[in-house]
This record gives C-alpha cells, structure tokens and sequence, in this order.
C-alpha cells in the first residue's frame, strides 16, 4: 500500500549478461543514484521530501521540506527497486537501508510520483542498467521474520482465517497500547472538530455507531470481530443493550473478558473466541455491527458474509458495517502488496459498489453510506506520531525490525486515506420484514443531534 514502482525495472528482467556490477560503477554510486533519481522524479524532486546521499550531500538540494528519505548507502536504490515492487522496498527499510526523517507520511508522496510516472522504454532500459552497476547488496542484513506466515489450506477457511487474524492482531497487547487510545479502539474515529483528540474522537466514533444502530435497553446486540471490546463495553453501559462479540485473536479475547469483569459487564456483556461463521443461526439479534472485520472476509466470501449476517438478524432489525475499501483514486500498480506480505495476510479490499451489491444480494435494505475517509487520515497521523513517540518502548515489545514495519503500514495508510487511494464505509442495512418496514426514522437528525447518554 505505500510504494509502487515500476515491475520493468526488476533487475530480474534483464539479460543475464547484465545483471551485478556493470562498467556504470567506475562513475562512482553517488553520482550513478542521482541520475537514477533525476531521470524518475525529475530535476526539482518532490515538494515535501528532500533525498540526502550516504555521504551528506542532498539531491536535488536541501531546502527546509516536512520529510527527508536518507540513503544509508551505496546500494540503498538498487535494494529499494531491484524487485519492482512495494515488498521490495519495504524490505529495503527494515533492512535498513534507508530511513525516513521527519513526516513519514509527507514521504510517502514518493509512492504516488512513482507511480504516476510513465517512463519510455528507453529511460526504462538506462535506468534498470544504472540499478544494475550499483553496489551488490547481498553482504546486508536480510530482514527478520516478521513476515506473512506459512499460511496453509483453502484461502478463508476457518482454520487459516484464524491463523492470519492471530499473526496480525495477537502480536502484542501492550504493544497496541503504545499508540491506540484508552480504550484500545483498532479503527477509525470520529473527529467532531479540528482540535477533538485522539480519545475524543473514538468515543464519538463508538456513540455513532450506537445511535445509527438506534440502540436500546434489553436489545440483543452482537459485535463481529469484537476487538478488545470497546463497542461492547460502551453499548452495554450506555445503551443497556445485551453484547455479544466473537473474535479469533486470543489476545483481544483475553483483554475483553478481563475489562468485563473489571466493569461488573458479566450479566450484559458475554465474550466468544470463535468464528462468526460458527454462530448458531437461531441466536437471533436485534442489532448487529461489524467494524474494521470485512476487510478480513475475501471478496468471494462477501455474499457468505452478509448472508450469515442476515439470518443471524430479526426481521426489522439493522446491521452497521464499517470497513475500508478502494477509493476513487486507486493506484495503478498493483504488482505486490507490502500489507499483504507483513502486515494483513489474505486481507482484501473491493469498490463500495461491490460490496453494497453484495449485501443488497442477501435481501438488505441499504439505508444510509457514510464516508469516513478524512475521519481515518487524521486517526492514523495520531496513531503514527503515537508510535513514533513511543519507538523505544514499543521496538523493545516486539523488535526493530517489526516497529519498523509498522511506522511504515500505519504512515502509508494515513498517506492512502489521505490522496483517495483508499476509504473506509460506514453502512446501515435493515433487514426488512415481512411487510417491508425497516426500523430506521424518516431522517438522519437524530443521529447527529440528539443529546449522547451521560
């Protein structure tokens, strides 16, 4: 998700005879990775990123700009770009081969000039033999293993869904508690003004969702992918509503079962670690929300995935689902994916279309789509400077090399969320009943007006 390069520019693409260090050497790599630079972003560079060498010098000069992308040595292009992808150069930052000073997500424009660059053939050719006589980078430090585990069986069975959601989400509760907000809320909030802080806006985030879903004592509300239990907790104690999440993270699990019962929630509030797929169809539910989980179902599975959910839902019930998908302004090149090979095994995300067709497929009535794009943009800025504050603290949880994957997945979305390259969808659907009636008001007023519980 964060930088996509050319895949003609894969050294592996070129004869054999023209592969590792050419006669392009003797002009020195300093002099050789400028030109590389010069003929891929041009002679001015990007607005908001300078480029400093190993050396000290600047390319194409150091003006104060909000990030600087420093090449810690000769063969820092050639590690970046040698496979053509986005996984090549995130491996290349883990490896250290570079490093990024200042606003991570400002750097981040160097994905999007990349991409919408369009070389011809020739630079193409001048530009990958260049690559090619830089110094070889096979002496470095290889990346560690914070990479996408063997995953095994059908793509979304249950067994290798587990596995794929445990990689991700059981890496580390204190870990997640460097950088999320107080009640570990994994996902988007909801910024009510310019100034609302991180804290703030999850609470607002958690209270809209309950008004959506027009939440009301004694109801049976179920929360699929539950996280560590915020929505849960706050719809019990709020809203009076009986909770029930599932969840496949047997860390998430433990921290929810653990603040219910620090919060006296145990006759409201009942936690499984179990597959949604795996609910009993006759544990009906008055309201039902899914938030931050679809992007984990696989596009194939989207109308498995909304048909479970209906026949889990009364007839006249509502059903919230929160989840990122493509934005209008997808990238072009789409050869790797750095999230798919470190961070979010087997996730996949589709047009709002698809998935509105997918759910109006299982009988839904789409009632309201809210964008919350710019509501995420600001959300991962905290989240990223969250981090980065905490950098010791969180590398001595879980190693540099991991931290530095996740400097660089939580600055790439903030930079996707923030260009359009992606967005994220809050969705009311009714399950109508046998009369057509779909216990939603006339009008969105009471959603954004009335007055919050205390």
């Amino acid at each position: 998700m964060l930088l996509k390069l050319y895949p003609q520019l894969s050294l592996k693409n070129l004869p054999a005879t023209r592969r590792g260090p050419s006669s392009l050497a003797k002009d020195g790599a300093l002099r050789v990775s400028a030109e590389i630079l010069e003929k891929l972003l041009g002679s001015t560079g990007l607005p908001n990123l300078n480029i400093r060498f190993w050396d000290g010098t600047y390319w194409p000069g150091n003006d104060p700009k909000p990030a600087t992308l420093v090449l810690n040595r000769p063969s820092a292009l050639k590690e970046m770009l040698s496979g053509g992808s986005e996984v090549s150069v995130a491996e290349a930052y883990v490896r250290e081969a570079f490093e990024i000073e200042g606003d991570m997500i400002a750097a981040c424009d160097l994905a999007d000039a990349l991409d919408e660059e369009t070389l011809g053939w020739t630079k193409t050719l001048s530009v990958a033999l260049q690559l090619a006589g830089l110094p070889d980078f096979s002496h470095e430090k290889k990346s560690g293993g914070f990479r996408l585990p063997l995953l095994d069986g059908k793509r979304h069975s249950p067994k290798r869904d587990r596995r794929a959601i445990q990689f991700h989400y059981d890496v580390s509760n204190e870990f997640y508690k460097h950088w999320l907000d107080s009640r570990m809320v994994y996902s988007c909030g909801y910024f009510e003004a310019d100034d609302t802080s991180l804290d703030q806006a999850q609470l607002a985030k958690l209270d809209h969702i309950c008004r959506k879903l027009d939440l009301r004592p004694g109801e049976r509300f179920l929360d699929i992918g539950c996280g560590w239990g915020a929505l849960l907790l706050h719809a019990a104690s709020r809203y009076g509503v009986h909770a029930v999440g599932v969840t496949l993270s047997k860390k998430q699990f433990d921290w929810t079962v653990k603040r219910v019962q620090e919060e006296n929630l145990e006759q409201l509030v009942t936690v499984w670690l179990k597959d949604y797929r795996a609910l009993p169809d006759d544990e009906s539910y008055d309201k039902i929300a899914s938030v931050g989980m679809v992007e984990h179902v696989g596009t194939s599975h989207l109308p498995e995935y909304f048909g479970k959910v209906s026949s889990l839902l009364k007839p006249g019930g509502l059903f919230l689902n929160h989840g990122i998908g493509m934005g209008a302004r997808p990238r072009r090149n789409e050869k790797e994916c750095f999230i798919q090979e470190f961070v979010f095994p087997d996730s996949d995300l589709q047009p709002i279309g698809q998935m509105l067709a997918a759910a109006e497929g299982a009988q839904f009535d789409v009632r309201d789509v809210e964008s919350l794009r710019e509501h995420y943009a600001r959300t991962l800025r905290h989240w990223v400077t969250r981090l980065e504050t905490r950098h010791d603290q969180a590398a001595a949880e879980i190693g540099e090399e991991a931290y530095r994957v996740w400097r660089l997945y939580l600055a790439g979305s903030a930079h996707g969320f923030q260009r359009g390259h992606l967005s994220i969808y809050q969705t009311l659907l009714a399950k109508m009943d046998a009369h057509g009636m779909a216990g939603v008001p006339l009008t969105r007023k009471d959603w954004y007006e009335q007055k919050k519980p205390d």
